[in-house]
């Protein structure tokens, strides 16, 4: 049995341990309301890019005269054999079973795939790591022309093949490389590198209302309508615990009430208005189509940063939790310890003065 210094010892320890956990979670709590106030600032952007296109649908030459179907090429729908599974998780640890619950999900999507050729888009450093164990990286083989022009070759040599990944772009979340990407991943669909493409996100409305997505991002079936293949909510003991959590960090349980702006921007797509635009309507949606996926791409993101926090947030706020049971759980011990110290020492003086 430990004595009454190396419980004090271990209490000492454990008081500066919650210390950092309590701190940790008071950042979780500031970076959880400033990544909840970025992804409703981009929410109106997305708003008008739907209500735009919704309107230049009625208006541009797209559709096919037989089928009634739109000839764009996002739109176009094939047999899935090459899959691209964008999956997006935290590049820091310290937030419960966030990360887990992500490549989780993306496993299980994979495994449910199992008989097409999957492409993995990793974006933060945890959910790469864990990837790149699992799966080979993508093989390029240059090959020079006459011309001198160099071209990279594919080598598939496994089903599965981690063809990119990007961490950091969570950290500083920035439009233009997330544009970048969505133009990487538009590029490989039209040139059918691949047949779909999907991103696993956590879907975040508010501490308690959040869930895990696969969400179908390419072919565009109709806008302004996300594509959800798969979601997992949480558990109620889950949203209990993240709603202690946030109340006592000060953080809203509610998200924050957006109808009214909602239903004012679709307006402008579906009012009967012959709107004119400076450049021809076709060349206008074939130029907003790219900016609609990476608006798509960059919700996930701004979402799934907030969800990191907030995972964040709930694991520090068990932490303290935990530390100050533990706390009282030695102090409990120690007092115990002391006690028979002191017994043991009456019980020697006693019977030292009745041996006398």
């Amino acid at each position: 049995m430990a004595n009454v210094l190396d419980l004090r010892r271990r209490i000492r320890s454990v008081k500066n341990t919650r210390q950092i956990t309590k701190a940790m979670k008071m950042v979780s709590a500031a970076k959880l309301r400033r990544a909840q106030e970025r992804a409703l600032a981009a929410r109106p952007y997305a708003r008008m890019i739907t209500s735009v296109l919704e309107s230049l649908v009625r208006r541009v030459d797209i559709f096919d005269e037989a089928t009634g179907e739109l000839v764009h090429p996002l739109f176009a729908t094939r047999e899935e054999k090459r899959v691209l599974l964008i999956v997006i998780s935290g590049d820091k640890g310290f937030a419960g079973a966030f990360n887990a619950n992500i490549l989780k999900t993306a496993f299980q999507f994979i495994s449910g795939n199992a008989t097409r050729e999957i492409d993995i888009e990793a974006v933060g450093r945890k959910g790469r790591d864990q990837l790149r164990r699992r799966y080979p990286a993508a093989v390029y083989n240059e090959l020079t022309d006459e011309s001198g022009r160099v071209t990279k070759i594919r080598e598939r040599k496994a089903p599965v093949e981690v063809t990119g990944d990007h961490p950091g772009m969570l950290l500083k979340l920035e439009s233009r490389r997330v544009y970048d990407l969505a133009q990487s991943v538009i590029f490989r669909y039209v040139h059918e590198e691949i047949d779909a493409a999907y991103v696993v996100y956590n879907e975040f409305k508010s501490v308690i209302s959040q869930r895990l997505v696969v969400e179908k991002l390419l072919p565009i079936l109709q806008i302004g309508i996300p594509q959800i293949a798969g979601a997992v909510e949480p558990t109620e003991a889950e949203k209990e615990r993240a709603a202690e959590a946030a109340l006592s960090a000060g953080i809203l349980l509610e998200p924050v009430d957006t109808a009214a702006a909602d239903e004012e921007s679709r307006k402008f797509g579906t009012a009967q208005v012959d709107y004119i635009y400076e450049e021809p309507a076709e060349e206008l949606f074939n130029g907003l189509l790219p900016q609609y996926i990476s608006s798509a791409l960059y919700h996930a993101m701004t979402e799934s940063v907030a969800a990191e926090h907030a995972a964040r947030m709930t694991a520090m706020d068990s932490a303290t939790n935990n530390a100050s049971d533990m706390i009282d759980a030695y102090t409990l011990q120690m007092n115990r310890v002391r006690q028979a110290a002191i017994t043991k020492e009456i019980i020697e003086i006693v019977s030292g003065a009745a041996a006398v």
